[in-house]
């Protein structure tokens, strides 16, 4: 068993900063995501190239570490070319309205507890909400009018397409992704980010809401439109899909740096609420000091780097779905699945606070919410069910219909046999030509 340790932030202790040690906390924020922008970019393409048996960048700087700010430099200092049809207000703050949601929604992760700053004891966090969770959710929901606004004031086609694309799968994808936090919620009792982590002491949320966090991690590509779910740029049918119309120069960068922040973004919400956030893993949680002082920062950044090295991983590893299986498996699989999930989760955390009288209830009123979850559940599988004798219907009839397309014509299908050079063809008498004559 972890004990909590009184480093522990809550709530409380939000607030009460001097305001230059607030200043300091934001610019250490700022430094942090841009450098892992700018080593996150190396990093990814290094993994990338030792995966697939390649070099990867290697000329500027030792080990290629210098890449990254090569291409930075080189696009900050490019022409900055405007389309002749673009609307150009509309087309210049597309990308700042990408990037700006992507640092607001980083505010509210927390690092580690409560800290020495400057002689000040103070959390490593930002800031924190009673609804930080659904804060990061909002941020998230308000940047992709950054890649809609991109795709429409571009005047393209594709672009335009991919500005849609993006919409949808947003509003397809976010639905599930705040459906696997309400187990978080349910278990935690509350929707600040510090308070998670506090209630994580005893057993990370990865282990009793596996479901969850298995829903979470493919909305987590979904969201950040990463492959195998990167069909707003979707190169192959778009271009690049709603930045097809931005030339490689700043406004490229910015957008570049919003999706990248996007990520890492959802790497740190899945280490906050189902990896125990700052808080050192077994068994070095064993060591009384693990999670006090600077160390929780270590073990926050392993947790980060390897949340990310996955989605690099799968980047590497997996092709681009089509669209409509993007949008099947986010209404037809994910949110029923979290559905009947969140049914199971609410029924066993009644049942469990009923009997050990932290619930206000009764054991009838637990033994009621049991048979709803029942009930919920074999609906849900009804439904699937039914899904799949639609298929199955679909598939036969399909067969049928083939199959007496070759009845009806032996060649369908296959080859058509060329007719035979016979005197009589469809009844018509063959002329006899002379030989010697042309």
């Amino acid at each position: 068993m972890i004990h909590v340790l009184a480093a522990d932030p809550t709530l409380a202790d939000f607030g009460k900063d001097p305001l230059w040690i607030t200043i300091i906390k934001a610019v250490m924020l700022f430094v942090f995501l841009m450098l892992g922008v700018l080593f996150g970019v190396w990093y990814e393409r290094k993994l990338i190239s030792w995966m697939q048996n390649r070099v990867g960048p290697n000329r500027a700087g030792k080990f290629g570490l210098l890449q990254s700010v090569a291409d930075g430099l080189k696009m900050g200092l490019k022409e900055d070319l405007f389309p002749r049809t673009v609307d150009k207000v509309l087309y210049l703050l597309a990308p700042i309205i990408m990037v700006v949601p992507a640092f607001l929604a980083f505010s509210i992760i927390p690092f580690a507890g409560m800290v020495n700053l400057f002689g000040v004891t103070t959390p490593l966090q930002l800031v924190d909400l009673p609804v930080a969770v659904l804060f990061m959710l909002a941020m998230g929901a308000v940047s992709v009018y950054g890649v809609v606004v991109a795709g429409w004031s571009s005047r393209s086609p594709y672009a335009l397409l991919g500005g849609l694309r993006s919409a949808a799968q947003v509003v397809s994808y976010e639905i599930a992704m705040g459906l696997s936090f309400v187990a978080v919620f349910i278990f935690a009792g509350t929707l600040s980010t510090s308070e998670i982590v506090h209630a994580q002491s005893s057993l990370w949320y990865v282990v009793m809401l596996i479901p969850s966090f298995l829903v979470y991690v493919i909305c987590m590509f979904g969201e950040a439109a990463r492959i195998p779910f990167d069909l707003p740029e979707g190169e192959g049918e778009l271009v690049g899909g709603f930045q097809t119309e931005y030339s490689s120069s700043l406004k490229f960068a910015l957008i570049m740096m919003g999706e990248y922040l996007h990520t890492f973004t959802a790497s740190a919400i899945a280490v906050t609420l189902f990896l125990g956030g700052w808080r050192a893993p077994w068994p070095i949680s064993l060591w009384e000091g693990a999670n006090q002082g600077w160390w929780p920062v270590l073990w926050f950044f392993i947790k980060f780097v390897l949340t990310f090295s996955f989605i690099v991983w799968v980047r590497a590893s997996l092709p681009r779905v089509r669209y409509d299986q993007l949008m099947s498996l986010g209404w037809k699989v994910l949110i029923p699945v979290n559905l009947a999930w969140i049914l199971l989760v609410a029924a066993v955390r009644t049942v469990t606070l009923t009997r050990s009288g932290e619930f206000p209830g009764s054991t009838g009123v637990a033994i009621a919410l049991g048979v709803i979850t029942v009930v919920g559940v074999l609906a849900i599988w009804l439904r699937f069910d039914t899904v799949n004798q639609r298929q199955r219907e679909a598939k036969k009839a399909q067969a049928e219909a083939e199959f007496e397309e070759l009845a009806a014509e032996p060649t369908a299908g296959g080859f058509p046999v060329p007719p035979l050079d016979l005197p009589h063809y469809h009844g018509v008498q063959r002329k006899e030509v002379p030989s010697g004559t042309n």
